[in-house]
């Protein structure tokens, strides 16, 4: 994991999405223009949360986000996702 030289404010985190599926569970290739956005990807930072309401996520965490949630970032060629806590849906 590489040191991101980003640290969120509040609730927000910074998510590493995971690859785009390459192939389905029957072997057919999908093509890079029909490729979907992935929903899950690794917690890089989190922020300190509010005041009365600390950060269930951690760092390092895999979770499950929603489809059109968090603005995306291009950092060192690397994209990345920052998000509030609240779009997070589950941690896997």
């Amino acid at each position: 994991m590489a040191s991101v030289k980003i640290k969120p404010l509040a609730d927000r985190v910074l998510v590493e999405p995971a690859e785009a599926e390459t192939k389905t569970a029957s072997g057919i290739i999908i093509p890079d223009t029909a490729k979907e956005k992935p929903q899950r990807g690794k917690v890089i930072a989190v922020g300190q949360g509010k005041k009365d309401e600390p950060m269930t996520v951690n760092v390092g965490d895999m979770v499950l986000y929603g489809k059109y949630s968090g603005t995306e970032i291009n950092v060192d060629g690397t994209e990345y996702l920052i998000m509030r806590e609240s779009d997070i849906y589950a941690i896997i």
